[in-house]
């Protein structure tokens, strides 16, 4: 990857709906040459979708809850179970395998507190290789995702 790739990649992370036209003279590319990198992005996976960003509290999600997870044990089985479950679940938004005192970090949105319980005690505390989880109510939002920081 080159600097005309990271500039490609930073502008389409900014604004996935702009023209190839528009993209072209912004990294001073001819269009068909800007169109050609592109294509080479998506096949070898450098772009792996396009996708709309939604304003969470406008389509109705106006909590967001971090949890922190811990299983029983580290056998193969339990983290098997563990992310099995979590791939189940339509309101988790992200899931890591993280390194401390627990083992995974779960980011959720749901309508409210009594949707977030919901989800909690009838999905959550049921996932059988659960230890322990700590709920962490997010506040406010300081800063979101809005792309990768790409050197260019």
């Amino acid at each position: 990857m080159d600097r005309l790739d990271m500039r490609i990649l930073s502008i389409l992370q900014r604004d996935g709906q702009i023209s190839m036209a528009r993209l072209s003279e912004q990294v001073g590319l001819s269009l068909s040459a800007c169109h050609r990198r592109v294509k080479m992005l998506e096949a070898d996976g450098k772009i792996s979708h396009y996708a709309a960003r939604l304003n969470r509290k406008l389509v109705g999600l106006e909590i967001q809850v971090f949890i922190e997870a811990k299983l029983v044990g580290q056998r193969r089985e339990d983290i098997q179970a563990f992310e099995e479950a979590i791939h189940e679940m339509p309101e988790v938004l992200e899931c890591h395998l993280i390194s401390g005192e627990f083992d995974y970090l779960i980011r959720v949105a749901a309508r409210n507190t009594e949707d977030y319980e919901k989800l909690y005690r009838d999905r959550l505390t049921l996932i059988p290789s659960v230890a322990q989880m700590k709920t962490l109510l997010c506040l406010s939002t300081v800063k979101e995702f809005r792309g990768f920081h790409l050197a260019e």
